[in-house]
């Protein structure tokens, strides 16, 4: 298992990769490129879902008594992460909205 000290890091990188998917799967719908838009959404997704598993981690140590004390950077990692999701799923709405404006099947 991955040691503790490093989870925040790899959620940080992970969640990070995930909301630049996202962005740019906005930027793909702009241009009416919708199948590189889901594509990124996707990609989105399985970054999130690496960042969620190392999350998970930590739920499992927690839940076996190898807890660490809470740091900044944990704070700062689930914040990232929480965020990140929150833009995968706006940017999934966003791409579907441009899909609709120019007359495509949601």
């Amino acid at each position: 298992m991955e040691e503790l000290e490093n989870v925040p890091f790899e959620l940080i990188l992970y969640a990070g990769n995930g909301r630049s998917y996202s962005m740019e799967a906005i930027q793909e719908a702009k241009k009416g490129n919708y199948e590189k838009a889901d594509e990124l959404i996707k990609k989105a997704s399985e970054e999130l879902g690496k960042a969620h598993e190392f999350q998970t981690k930590l739920i499992q140590a927690e839940a076996n008594g190898e807890s660490k004390p809470v740091n900044i950077l944990l704070v700062h990692a689930q914040d990232h992460l929480m965020t990140a999701m929150t833009v995968r799923d706006l940017a999934t709405e966003i791409v579907e909205l441009y899909k609709v404006k120019v007359g495509e099947t949601i």
